[in-house]
């Protein structure tokens, strides 16, 4: 949830609570801080561009304001989140909802703030509770342009708002809960016994992942980018459901006859586009490329950043780019976690993908739409670990000219 200058190189890391573990109905243990409940206490959407434009330039001018807690730059009620209208709390209810933010709620901590579980008493709905911190990296406007966003949004894989509170300095967030937390959490952190992500699970919340995207690029009205697409912000329901979250840097993507919008690079290092981070210059194809970082971290198990390993292997892509040169080489990117229950062939395919969307020239980079129908297709193939092999380190022994015929397209 955090967010840094894409060209910083500092330290990114965010200090994480303590986490258990708990059980779940299907036998398998998450890592995840798992609270009890709060005791119950009783207590127009834009459609043009023009306008949308002109209702950005209002937030930059009125954001620092806290006469009215930024509400005269929210949407009013009209606003839907999921087919439901989004609520404004009192912060009263959400000390409720929260016993005070008492520290067992409390679930992690990024750029925007902390983020803590509740109880609504009205409705007994259990929400993810997300509190403004005043000296973070993001802000009121930061705030409002998220609750825009998500206020104009009805997607499956887009974390629903369900309201916002703004009262003097207080601002806050109201989010349907995700049980299972984000996927950085199944990826890097696992605890010794916690079964890891299998292949399916992984090529699922992939193709999950590009779908909200697809939504943001070619279905709203008008159309958004991202713009810190990364693996904390996908935060994972029952059954491993992905969705986006943390919309407070997105932005209008350009109209008509413009390529490109001139911003503050903004956004997290290591997934940011090289092309954005050097120009300013934001396109729909700088979260093509973010989304290749996430799906290359999706295979490999490894982190976009990682200053634990040497020097040639702490960027990701410049670790991935030789590998993707020799396809004899590809079994060395599956994250070692599978002990090689994956199929080759949508091992190939997969990393393919991953190797056009961080392309260094933007405008060879795939159209969102391409990479969701490639992926759908990907998840729709189910892995029998039963009934296939593992793939061991010995398959590089194999013929290439085997393993090539068997490979037709990738």
């Amino acid at each position: 949830m955090g967010c840094f200058p894409c060209s910083g190189d500092g330290d990114t890391s965010v200090k994480k609570p303590e986490k258990k573990i708990f059980q779940t109905s299907s036998n398998h243990k998450y890592k995840r801080v798992e609270q009890p409940l709060p005791k119950q206490v009783v207590t127009p959407v834009a459609s043009q561009f023009k306008a949308v434009k002109n209702e950005e330039a209002k937030i930059a001018n009125r954001s620092t304001s806290k006469k009215d807690g930024g509400y005269s730059n929210i949407p009013q009620t009209d606003g839907k989140t999921g087919g439901a209208k989004a609520q404004r709390f009192k912060f009263d209810q959400l000390i409720a909802a929260t016993e005070d933010f008492k520290e067992d709620y409390f679930l992690g901590e990024g750029g925007f703030g902390k983020v803590y579980k509740g109880h609504l008493v009205d409705t007994g709905e259990i929400v993810a509770i997300k509190q403004l911190d005043p000296n973070g990296c993001q802000g009121v406007r930061e705030f409002v342009v998220e609750v825009q966003t998500l206020s104009k949004a009805d997607h499956a894989n887009l974390v629903k708002l369900i309201g916002c509170c703004a009262e003097g300095d207080q601002r806050l967030l109201v989010y349907e809960y995700m049980s299972l937390g984000s996927l950085e959490d199944h990826l890097f952190d696992p605890w010794p016994n916690q079964k890891p992500l299998d292949w399916n699970i992984r090529m699922k919340i992939a193709a999950g992942a590009a779908r909200g995207l697809e939504y943001l690029h070619d279905k709203m009205n008008p159309p958004i980018i991202y713009r810190d697409l990364k693996c904390s912000n996908i935060l994972l329901g029952e059954e491993f459901h992905p969705k986006l979250s943390d919309f407070g840097l997105a932005k209008v993507g350009p109209s008509g006859d413009k390529t490109h919008v001139s911003t503050r690079v903004m956004g997290t290092y290591g997934y940011c586009a090289p092309d954005y981070a050097m120009t300013g210059q934001l396109t729909f194809k700088s979260d093509i490329y973010s989304f290749g970082v996430v799906l290359l971290e999706i295979i490999t198990g490894r982190r976009a950043i990682d200053y634990t390993k040497s020097a040639a292997e702490q960027n990701l892509v410049s670790w991935a780019r030789p590998l993707f040169k020799d396809r004899k080489k590809f079994y060395k990117m599956a994250d070692p976690a599978l002990d090689g229950h994956y199929p080759i062939r949508s091992l190939y395919q997969a990393l393919a993908i991953a190797a056009m969307c961080v392309q260094e020239q933007p405008n060879m980079r795939p159209p969102i739409v391409d990479i969701v129908t490639a992926l759908s297709y990907l998840a729709s193939l189910k892995y029998d670990p039963e009934i296939e092999p593992p793939i061991r380190k010995s398959y590089k022994s194999q013929s290439p000219q085997k393993s090539i015929n068997n490979e037709e397209t990738w």
